[in-house]
């Protein structure tokens, strides 16, 4: 274990993996937060005995902590279902997920965790899509499937449930909103059955949770994290999949959309896509060969959240560290507002280190004053 992280390419114990659960399914706890408290404290365990004195000090109450018997609740219904939990640095752990800014610290994974480890590309659009729109996807993802690729999609009506269904003999992978054990929406119940036997279904939500809107965001970034590109086929100009679209480019992902007739308002936001600079896409041989000679997901940076592990580690046991804390909270709350704000920024600004600041904002956000956006960007919570 480094910094509270399996060594790459083995298993956490059953108890470890219990402790990140726990602190996972905690209040005010986001994958950011979870790995700032890793990397802080050491190991899963260590941070959930010392969250409530890091809120204190943020100034806030304690967050509600998840408890054991609630956590092994949860594992006996994953286990019940046929799932199991995977975690960061795991082997079956999506290799391209992990790169993100924010990667889920568990995975719950219903059916066939192999493919998560094989190369994909992710297909999504309209829920309203059209008959032709659907029939494109379909055939699109059986040809990336023959190439090799696996499809990763949201099982949503419309373009999504048609993509997995042309993936279905070569593996696909469906990320969900809610509990891994939740088929939805309910009229793609047939095709959850399909997928768990020759797919996998994932979800980073506890089990047995109904979708809701907040989680559909959070959904995309994985469906965008797990693959090397992502593909619009129709969208509106409202449509989640151009939020889909958006973390791609965030996570230095490579984006395709297929063009479509300019009366039609499930190609505006496709043809924007292209104009944006997206790859215009008529077949999935257009993926295969832009991925085989630009693929950005194969140049990505490894994740850098485990920055300053030591330099935060050592202040622990400084001396110093309460007075230089109490310095610098007030000075980075007075910087802080309702304008989400770089971390970056605020350590340049501050002039405080970064083990100093990031302590701070963990002590905030565990206290509920504070917010995390995209980019590593913060602000105070309103009211908080």
């Amino acid at each position: 274990m480094t910094d509270g992280l399996p060594t790459q390419g083995l298993a956490l114990s059953a108890g470890e993996k219990l402790a990140w659960l726990r602190l996972i399914r905690s209040e005010r706890v986001g994958p950011i937060t979870f790995f700032r408290l890793l990397e802080r404290f050491g190991d899963a365990k260590a941070a959930l005995d010392f969250v409530p004195e890091l809120a204190r000090r943020g100034g806030g109450a304690a967050p509600a902590i998840c408890s054991r018997a609630e956590a092994e609740a949860e594992m006996e219904a994953l286990a019940k279902v046929g799932a199991a939990l995977v975690a960061y640095g795991e082997p079956a752990y999506p290799p391209l997920l992990a790169r993100i800014e924010d990667p889920p610290p568990l995975l719950a994974v219903l059916g066939h965790a192999n493919l998560l480890g094989k190369k994909a590309v992710a297909v999504v659009g309209a829920r309203n899509a059209t008959l032709g729109g659907r029939r494109f996807a379909r055939t699109l993802a059986a040809d990336l499937g023959r190439a090799g690729y696996m499809v990763v999609s949201g099982m949503a009506r419309g373009i999504d449930a048609a993509a997995h269904d042309g993936a279905l003999d070569s593996g696909t992978v469906a990320v969900l909103a809610g509990g891994v054990d939740v088929p939805y929406p309910p009229e793609n119940a047939a095709l959850y059955e399909k997928i768990r036997e020759t797919g996998a279904v994932v979800s980073e939500i506890r089990c047995g949770t109904q979708p809701q809107a907040r989680h559909f965001p959070r959904r995309n970034r994985i469906i965008s994290g797990i693959a090397r590109g992502v593909l619009v086929v129709e969208a509106s100009p409202k449509s989640g999949s151009l939020i889909t679209a958006r973390f791609a480019l965030e996570q230095n992902r490579d984006v395709f959309a297929v063009p479509g007739a300019p009366g039609d308002a499930r190609a505006q936001g496709t043809n924007g896509l292209i104009r944006q600079g997206a790859v215009l896409t008529e077949s999935a041989d257009d993926i295969v060969r832009h991925l085989a000679q630009f693929g950005r997901a194969r140049l990505a940076e490894p994740p850098t959240f485990f920055h300053g592990a030591k330099q935060a580690n050592d202040m622990v046991n400084d001396g110093n560290e309460g007075e230089r804390l109490e310095d610098a909270r007030k000075i980075i709350v007075e910087n802080l507002g309702l304008t989400p704000l770089a971390v970056d920024e605020i350590i340049r600004c501050c002039q405080f280190s970064p083990a100093v600041v990031l302590t701070v904002l963990l002590e905030l956000e565990l206290a509920g004053q504070l917010e995390r956006h995209p980019g590593n960007r913060v602000s105070l919570l309103r009211g908080g």
